[in-house]
């Protein structure tokens, strides 16, 4: 219910363009995945992009795919931040 709620929200936000524009190329979830792996600077950061595109996959077929191209676009920031580094130990993420 939470994700319909948060589609229904993205969808007042931003509607669907009425006019048709041209489509970005496809690519598959697991292209995605080994290019963020490899953008990624440390080996937890590229653990954490499999975890990420996982959860994001499995989620996207309940949004628009706009939605799960700011998904994306959001977590590749994280990954690619430098400030941000997660703690294996404590499995928490903090400043470098």
């Amino acid at each position: 219910m939470r994700v319909r709620g948060e589609v229904e929200a993205f969808e007042r936000r931003w509607p669907n363009p009425q006019n048709s524009e041209p489509v970005v190329p496809t690519f598959t979830w697991s292209q995605l995945e080994r290019q963020l792996a490899d953008l990624a600077d440390t080996p937890m950061k590229a653990a954490m992009a499999r975890e990420l595109v996982s959860a994001t996959r499995k989620t996207s077929q309940f949004k628009p795919p706009e939605m799960v191209l700011r998904e994306i676009l959001c977590l590749t920031w994280a990954l690619l931040d430098e400030g941000f580094q997660p703690d294996l130990e404590s499995g928490l993420a903090g400043p470098a």
